[in-house]
């Protein structure tokens, strides 16, 4: 794999895992300097991370300030 650190290609491993991931982690270290690197995607609890969703307004506020759902008329000045 490649370092940044060390600028070339270089040997990793993988450090013993302090959050319990085990054979799963994706850290790894560079043998070399000890730089760190994930692999793959970073493991978290099913719906680690989530926040619900707010729902959608029906519809937004119109540009005039009207509000959505009423007629809005425009009028040209000249």
């Amino acid at each position: 794999m490649y370092c940044s650190t060390c600028g070339d290609e270089r040997m990793f491993e993988q450090p013993p895992c302090p959050d319990g991931h085990g054979e799963e982690c994706p850290e790894r270290a560079c043998t070399e300097c000890g730089a760190a690197v994930m692999v793959g995607s970073p493991l978290t609890a099913p719906g680690a991370g989530r926040v619900p969703a707010a729902p959608a307004p029906a519809l937004a506020t119109l540009a005039s300030g009207a509000p959505a759902g009423r007629a809005a008329t425009v009028r040209a000045v000249a």
